[in-house]
């Protein structure tokens, strides 16, 4: 799990502070690894290698909002939805952590070793 904390204006001139969590599931990584032709971890690499820029920014603006979501009080859901992903990607936070990662590589980085569970070693789509 990703937490980041983000200091932001919202639209009623309001500044803010709240932390927001992202995750990425064994199997939601699974699933996109296999429903990718050659893996998503493979087409990945071609679009960097490629430096085709549109489709990578396309690429982490789908893994933020397929990651992003609200712990339960409980904690032991982390609930994923459309409406809350819309609606985080709504708000002057969701663009101040879109920017950091779009252009700053090692919090890109880190992001997306912090969103992927660990164990999935040996997972890919050419097995």
């Amino acid at each position: 799990m990703f937490k980041k904390t983000v200091k932001y204006t919202d639209y009623n001139d309001v500044e803010r502070e709240e932390t927001f969590f992202f995750n990425l599931t064994k199997a939601e990584v699974l699933e996109m690894e296999l429903s990718t032709t050659g893996g998503l971890s493979a087409m990945i690499k071609g679009v960097i290698d490629a430096k085709d820029t549109p489709q990578l920014i396309k690429i982490f603006k789908e893994l933020v909002l397929k990651a992003y979501g609200e712990k339960s009080p409980d904690g032991r859901r982390f609930i994923k939805t459309p409406e809350i992903a819309e609606a985080f990607s709504q708000t002057e936070a969701y663009s101040e952590i879109f920017m950091e990662l779009a252009t700053d590589d090692k919090a890109a980085s880190a992001f997306v070793e912090g969103i992927t569970p660990k164990g999935l070693e040996g997972y890919s789509a050419d097995k």
